[in-house]
């Protein structure tokens, strides 16, 4: 039976520093700055022979329940209740503060076991902070650094003592199939009949991110999804910086969903944070099976939304659109026209791409977007044989047919689907050099049109057939 550890203490005592050692990678955004993280995040962490669950928090703030700062706590306390260890940091170089003997407080009040963590051990003048902390009556603090690996030994040994050796040793019996993430989500095609290629699997696991504009409502839209207030949201712009994903189920199939931070344009991202949440944001894009771009209604298609779809695009992964706070929008029978018109006028990459109006406020749409998500990924997992390609080649390529160039004709001998996630084809012709753009634009559509396969990226690629007598030497006579 595995056991879950939720790391707190006031802001900037190192907690997102210890999350990524305990995790063994640089997940949570870390700087100088006070309050970087806000929302919880929860990743599965392992410490030494220890295996468990632990869950990254904002810094205690004072405020008001309405303010962002009693909004941060809320989550925080929320992450003490499905704990069942708390690590209270504290900063042993700057010594015991108010903040901390509140926290301590509200610890003692929760009845869940605490080990305290003095941090920043190896800093001059750490003892003295060290020696500080008995005074909030919660045990002997464990001094390390999170920074440099330092005291785990003494906090895996405390963590043990906190749970219980028979829990914390106890192997977790549960087999769960996990979500894979791999930098090239592609998968190689074979050559296959009709008869070999698989059916869809709509019981696989999906990975969804949720992109867009800061304040266009993503953080409220995975809220509303999976029923709980899971993420921080209020009217601030710009309140989610790190990428947090969520574990969720629809109809059975198991999602995980991932927040991003709200994208602005490149020239406008100056701060060291922001460049930092950004980056997070990419990544989490990359890692994405299907990425809902996720519009305000009211003001659509400003350029820095069409730059996020393109980036999607050019990634390879299977673009949605979410046209959300549809339930403020007047005349909806004509704003969906002209919304589709401009959806297709403006992304004539993706032709066909699935776009659903919705309001994260209220649900409504929110069954449709997952539909079209389902639907858009069974498009982007898509094989065809190469028996049906190349058919369809000898057909397609008589009306126009490929033009002259140089006064010689282009000759296309050969096509097949070599990866899929995104489709991905390779075309054999005598001059790949010499082969127009128009002409190959002009396949890509005829390919997505008659395989039905709209909406998502589809890549075509040209290669010469090999010459068995290049290289070889002319015989002298």
């Amino acid at each position: 039976m595995s056991f879950t550890v939720a790391i707190v203490g006031r802001p900037n005592v190192g907690k997102s520093t210890l999350f990524n050692r305990l995790v063994g990678r640089k997940i949570a955004i870390v700087d100088d700055t006070p309050g970087v993280t806000r929302d919880r995040r929860l990743h599965a962490a392992s410490l030494y022979d220890l295996s468990f669950d632990v869950i990254d928090t904002a810094g205690l703030e004072v405020g008001a329940a309405e303010t962002l700062q009693g909004r941060m706590r809320a989550q925080t306390l929320r992450a003490i209740e499905d704990a069942d260890v708390a690590l209270f940091m504290l900063d042993a170089k700057a010594g015991l503060t108010p903040d901390d003997t509140t926290f301590a407080d509200i610890l003692r009040k929760s009845g869940k076991p605490v080990v305290l963590i003095a941090n920043k051990a190896e800093a001059r003048g750490a003892e003295a902070g060290t020696y500080e902390a008995y005074a909030l009556g919660l045990g002997e603090p464990v001094g390390i650094s999170a920074e440099h690996g330092l005291g785990l030994a003494d906090l895996r040994d405390a963590i043990v003592a906190a749970v219980g050796e028979g829990r914390a040793l106890s192997e977790d019996e549960d087999d769960e199939e996990e979500f894979a993430i791999a930098e090239d989500i592609g998968e190689d095609v074979h050559d296959e009949t009709d008869e070999d290629i698989p059916d869809y699997d709509d019981t696989k696991p999906l990975r969804i991110a949720i992109v867009g504009r800061p304040n266009a409502g993503k953080s409220t839209l995975i809220n509303k999804l999976i029923g709980q207030d899971r993420l921080l949201t209020g009217p601030e712009a710009g309140i989610t910086r790190d990428s947090i994903s969520v574990d969720w189920e629809w109809k059975g199939r198991k999602i995980r969903l991932f927040d991003t931070a709200g994208l602005r344009r490149k020239a406008r991202v100056q701060e060291k944070l922001e460049k930092l949440s950004v980056g997070d944001a990419l990544r989490a894009i990359r890692f994405a099976e299907v990425v809902v771009v996720v519009l305000d209604a009211q003001i659509p298609f400003e350029k820095q939304d069409l730059q996020i779809a393109d980036l999607i695009i050019r990634e390879g992964r299977a673009p949605v659109i979410a046209f959300n706070k549809w339930d403020m929008i007047e005349d909806r029978q004509q704003a969906l026209a002209d919304l589709r018109e401009k959806t297709e006028r403006l992304l004539p990459q993706v032709r066909g791409i699935r776009a659903v109006p919705i309001s994260g406020q209220t649900g409504s749409g929110l069954d449709k977007l997952m539909t079209e998500i389902v639907n858009t990924h069974r498009v982007w997992n898509r094989r065809i044989s190469t028996g049906r390609l190349n058919r369809w080649l000898d057909g397609v390529v008589q009306h126009p047919p490929p033009p002259a160039v140089a006064g010689r004709r282009l000759k296309l001998k050969y096509i097949t689907q070599v990866k899929m996630r995104p489709p991905s084809f390779v075309l054999s012709c005598s001059r790949p050099e010499a082969l127009p753009t128009s002409y190959l634009r002009y396949l890509t559509n005829a390919l997505r049109q008659d395989f039905d396969l709209p909406g998502v990226p589809i890549r075509v690629m040209t290669r010469t057939s090999d010459n068995p007598f290049a290289g070889r030497a002319k015989k002298k006579r």
